[in-house]
């Protein structure tokens, strides 16, 4: 077409972006566009990552019709692959828009691309004919006589099928362009001055058609005009306009109209044949057609009341002299309205989301509604589906506002799809309805609520700093910021008894996050120190204002075996048959150091207690019940400790054979996992019973050795329970048949095996959930313990 693209054919991407619900991707490209010319990044715009276009097979899908362009497999990019020819795809369609189908695998999806065809001004105007041959009578036509010209068609649109005309330079004629109020044009060859065949038998015009594009297109007829001699009547039509009115679903063949003309001359001269010389609009060609001799007039097509009301028919009537003569007359044909249009429904603004907390009455969409038929067939009643808990106001004609008519409860309905329906004053009534997806948005009115009034937890003690000791959770049915709910711990609320009856808060022990809800020790926790922690949790949500709601959490710390036994010091006045005693203790093995001393004459029969030895265990339960072991000497040496009691006694009859001395290292385990021990050196000296009260008159008083016999025979048969003292806090030990079970009264609970009970029964009694500080403690009243029973080992 002698157009010079160079870079002006570029692709030009209107938008690449997701169409509301659709996954739509639209493009624009100009027609003619080069091939491999790139469209747009069609694998980027879907979302894929590089390298997935070809792993997932990225293609378009056919669709029919011929859409020229491609996916590259490569780049995954959208190309231009032929040819494009708006006017080939589209016609006089504008916009010209290509719907495209794009497949991708593993997994299978359907993406929907929409190609925009841009119009460029690639087609001139184009005549119907190259040659137009007119035949003028000499004389008796006269100037002002005018002749109507089909005028030129432009394939493109818009600006550049803007057409204006132009004649060569004649003496003897000139164009006149006329337009109607309808935008129809009528182009006549008008007469000037009078026609010579013996001056000039033909005259050669080019009529020239120019569009409006940048660079203008043009194209050309020639006109030939042959002057002619002799027939001096022309057909002359009885009226010069007919006017007739047809319902738009009148059938093909029916009769349109019948003109009528007649020519004064005699013979072939005043014989007339009809013809349809143009008609308006032009692409309405097909649709009506004449007899040639009777003049009638049929529809041929179909008739379209929404497309075109009205038709313009020029009907020539020529006779049959030589030169013809010709007369005209213009048939106006007027389509009726039949309702064969729905309503439709459009929404013109919407306001969403909608507050739950907005006042009835509020505006959320606004609504147009238009029928294309006309008088009672386009009148539309409105409604709105379900009723509740919106309604809908008529504005002015056509226009319709959707209100709030009752209260709205995000947490009851979220959204809302609401129908609008349309139904037009036709018989039969055409409807329609459109779909309008009300969400709804939150306030902040509900506040968080945990699914437990009180969360018992279990810790152990030595804990590392930062364990997770339990997750909280509270509920909130608002959204985002309003349904987000963050935790800590109430301050000045709770908090725990501690050894030596203090009281401290729980925010020393404890903390918790305040996104996740998450329970955490900010130290390592001591069963020794403190058993029950009682505090409040509380969960405020991000509204403004904030709501909140409270749990109360109840933290029982465990008991870990993280005490060795400890050795009793002796007892300040000393004696009896036992004497003092030192050790250390470790976890899981024992180590000696210091000494126990004890006496025992020679000839002591088997089972005589010599001395007893003294430990406690601060932790509770199995972790403080111990047992005692002789660890050296190995083997069937003369002396024996009782397992559970702690009592040193001979195993047989002692003798000189013995010797002097006899060391006995004894072990002190408890009934931990792992177990931890002590252990005691205990010398026992073997002497004649005289010498045994000289050395203890030898290291006191007479009084002392017989506080020393007095207490050797308590030791040996009075009752298995005492109290026994030293450094440190005072120290409760039970003894029994099945040995001793001792424990820190700091911890303020009892552990005693009663003297009658059953040598496999163990009683643990458990105090109440110590009170806090103040005055009011030492009024609360005691419940009743609890009893639990577990098996001696």
């Amino acid at each position: 077409m002698g157009v010079c693209w160079g870079p002006v054919v570029r692709v030009l991407v209107l938008q690449a972006a997701w169409a509301l619900g659709g996954g739509q991707v639209r493009y624009s490209v100009p027609e003619e566009a080069k091939a491999g010319t790139v469209v747009g990044r069609l694998a980027q715009d879907l979302g894929l990552e590089a390298g997935e276009p070809e792993a997932r097979r990225l293609r378009l899908v056919a669709q029919g019709r011929r859409a020229s362009v491609e996916v590259s497999g490569a780049s995954g990019a959208l190309v231009v692959s032929s040819r494009l020819d708006r006017e080939e795809l589209c016609g006089k369609s504008a916009p010209c828009a290509l719907r495209l189908e794009v497949l991708v695998e593993r997994p299978l999806r359907v993406f929907h691309v929409e190609l925009e065809v841009t119009d460029i001004n690639d087609n001139a105007p184009l005549f119907p004919a190259a040659r137009k041959n007119l035949s003028l009578a000499e004389l008796t036509t006269v100037p002002g006589s005018r002749f109507p010209l089909e005028g030129a068609s432009d394939a493109d649109v818009g600006a550049n099928a803007q057409l204006s005309y132009t004649l060569s330079p004649s003496e003897h004629f000139s164009l006149d362009l006329q337009r109607t109020e309808e935008y129809r044009e009528f182009l006549f060859l008008v007469l000037r001055k009078p026609l010579d065949r013996e001056t000039m038998p033909e005259h050669r015009l080019v009529l020239s058609a120019s569009d409006g594009g940048r660079p203008s297109l043009t194209g050309t007829t020639e006109l030939v005009i042959s002057v002619l001699d002799v027939n001096d009547n022309a057909p002359q039509f009885n009226q010069s306009v007919y006017k007739v009115q047809l319902p738009e679903s009148a059938a093909e063949g029916t009769l349109v109209a019948r003109v009528n003309a007649t020519d004064p001359d005699l013979g072939i001269y005043g014989e007339v044949l009809y013809e349809i010389d143009t008609v308006v609009p032009p692409s309405a060609s097909d649709v009506f057609s004449i007899d040639r001799n009777s003049g009638e007039i049929r529809l041929t097509g179909a008739l379209d009341f929404e497309t075109v009301t009205f038709y313009d028919l020029h009907v020539k009537a020529r006779d049959k002299g030589s030169p013809p003569l010709s007369g005209h007359c213009t048939v106006l044909v007027e389509v009726l309205d039949v309702n064969d249009n729905a309503p439709e429904v459009w929404v013109t603004s919407l306001s969403v989301p909608v507050p739950e907390d907005a006042a009835v009455g509020t505006v959320v969409a606004l609504l147009s509604v238009s029928d294309r038929d006309s008088g009672a067939n386009g009148r539309v009643r409105c409604a709105v589906w379900p009723a509740a808990p919106f309604g809908l106001v008529a504005t002015f004609a056509g226009s319709y506002s959707l209100v709030l008519r009752e209260a709205l409860d995000r947490e009851r309905v979220s959204e809302y799809e609401v129908e609008v329906r349309a139904e037009d004053g036709g018989a039969p009534a055409l409807r329609a309805s459109r779909g309008v997806r009300v969400p709804v948005s939150d306030v902040n009115d509900n506040a968080p609520a945990f699914a437990q009034a009180v969360y018992t937890v279990l810790a152990r003690e030595n804990n590392a700093a930062g364990a997770e000791l339990a997750r909280l959770w509270a509920r909130d049915p608002d959204e985002a910021g309003n349904g987000r709910v963050s935790y800590s711990v109430a301050e000045g609320v709770g908090g725990g008894a501690v050894a030596g009856g203090g009281w401290r808060a729980a925010s020393s022990y404890v903390s918790v996050d305040a996104e996740s809800g998450r329970l955490w020790a900010l130290q390592p926790l001591d069963y020794e120190e403190v058993q029950v922690l009682q505090f409040e949790v509380r969960a405020v949500d991000a509204g403004e204002p904030p709501l909140c709601g409270n749990a109360t959490v109840q933290l029982f710390v465990v008991d870990e075996n993280d005490n060795a036994p400890a050795l009793l010091p002796p007892a300040p006045a000393g004696g009896g048959p036992g004497g003092g005693a030192a050790g250390s203790s470790g976890p899981g093995s024992s180590s000696g150091s210091g000494a126990l001393w004890a006496w025992a004459a020679w000839g002591a029969p088997a089972g005589q207690v010599v001395a007893k030895i003294r430990a406690v265990d601060a932790d509770s339960g199995y972790n403080a019940w111990l047992r005692y072991e002789l660890w050296e000497p190995r083997g069937k040496g003369p002396f024996r400790v009782g397992l559970y009691s702690g009592e040193v006694s001979t195993a047989r009859a002692l003798e000189e054979a013995d010797g002097p001395r006899q060391r006995l290292v004894i072990v002190v385990r408890d009934h931990g996992e792992p177990a931890r021990s002590a252990t005691a050196t205990l010398s026992v000296s073997l002497v004649e019973g005289a010498e045994a009260a000289l050395a203890a008159a030898g290291s006191g008083s007479s009084s002392l050795f017989l506080l020393a016999v007095v207490l050797y025979g308590a030791s040996r048969w009075a009752p298995r329970a005492a109290v026994l003292s030293g450094p440190g806090p005072a120290t409760l030990v039970c003894a029994s048949e099945v040995g001793s079970w001792s424990y820190s009264q700091r911890q303020s609970r009892s552990l005693c095996v009663a003297e009658g009970a059953g040598k496999s029964d163990l009683m643990v009694f458990s105090p109440n959930f110590p009170p806090p500080p103040g005055p009011a403690a030492k009024e609360t009243q005691p419940e009743a313990p609890a009893l639990v029973d577990t098996s001696a080992v």
